[in-house]
């Protein structure tokens, strides 16, 4: 049985990577997609993953293959498309190292993939099954990724939802509500920006906004708040979580190894456990995703970006 089971997008994001003698910026070719990112993370602190997705055949889509093999996620479950390419990505970076994004994916393979290509025993056969909104942009991947989480939900597998918000993928703000609120009802574990929360509850304070989003039927909510740390809320408990002091080159993949390491760390608790588990053990775990998630910034690009166990321990044991 696999840990974690992902279904979304998997593309290339090509990162600032300085400039040629010309002055010309020049980008790397970087492993990117949130899902994916997520199981990476993982994967990473050992656990077992499996992902499900869809690439374009050409040298960009064998590279992502390649790229799932060497993290050691299962790449069972990545279709090829013939006629779609793979996305791609352009990060641009501000001084502060935070990210925007240019997508090149009109279609792109990761927006082609059919329920009938999803192989259920990749879910039948994980404990916690993971989604994101960059995948219900378009169809055949909307009705693909809701029904792969709404099966997964009737498996009695624990079911994470990451919104991860693009604008410019959507035709409209409402049409993204829209199927964002389909995920979040079908979530137990619910992981949004502060920008997310907002945008769906019209609340900008996390406490507000987290109070609602709970109230939409998830176990658990935790609202990301960059350098700052996190917000959580379940049944039991709520507050927030500082993160840890690093030096930020980039911060692509961030949010996604904060998924990774929390769902890592909770990977076999049933959504019963998460909604009423005490304030100390929670604050625990989102610790350690925190401390995961900053170590991210440190280094370029999001997967090859993130870090071990023993980078995270290392980073816990200085003062917050």
């Amino acid at each position: 049985m696999s840990d974690i089971t992902a279904i979304g997008e998997l593309l290339i994001d090509f990162t600032p990577s300085g400039k040629n003698e010309r002055g010309v910026q020049l980008f790397a070719e970087n492993p990117g997609g949130a899902p994916a990112n997520v199981l990476a993370m993982a994967a990473r602190l050992g656990g077992k993953t499996a992902f499900i997705g869809k690439v374009g055949r050409d040298a960009f889509g064998d590279f992502l293959r390649g790229v799932l093999v060497q993290n050691g996620i299962d790449s069972s479950g990545l279709a090829v498309d013939g006629a779609a390419p793979t996305t791609l990505a352009f990060v641009q970076l501000d001084e502060n190292g935070d990210r925007s994004f240019t997508f090149y994916r009109n279609p792109g393979a990761d927006r082609m993939l059919s329920a009938q290509e999803i192989k259920p025993a990749l879910i039948d056969d994980c404990r916690v099954f993971h989604f994101g909104s960059v995948s219900l942009t378009h169809e055949p991947s909307r009705s693909a990724t809701l029904y792969a989480a709404q099966y997964a939900k009737e498996q009695g597998k624990l079911v994470s939802f990451d919104p991860n918000y693009r604008a410019m993928l959507w035709d409209s703000e409402e049409e993204a509500l829209e199927q964002i609120k389909k995920g979040i009802a079908i979530a137990d574990v619910l992981k949004v920006s502060e920008e997310e929360a907002q945008l769906i509850t019209g609340e900008k304070d996390p406490a507000g906004a987290s109070q609602k989003l709970l109230s939409m039927g998830s176990a658990l909510v935790l609202v990301s708040l960059g350098e700052l740390g996190a917000y959580y809320r379940n049944r039991a408990c709520s507050g927030y979580v500082s993160s840890y002091q690093v030096n930020t080159v980039d911060t692509t993949g961030a949010g996604d190894a904060f998924v990774g390491a929390f769902l890592w760390k909770v990977c076999g608790m049933m959504k019963e456990e998460l909604k009423f588990m005490p304030d100390v053990e929670l604050r625990q775990i989102i610790s350690f995703a925190n401390a995961a998630g900053a170590l991210t910034t440190t280094g370029s690009g999001a997967i090859p970006a993130m870090p071990n166990m023993e980078q995270i321990r290392q980073c816990q044991s200085k003062e917050v």
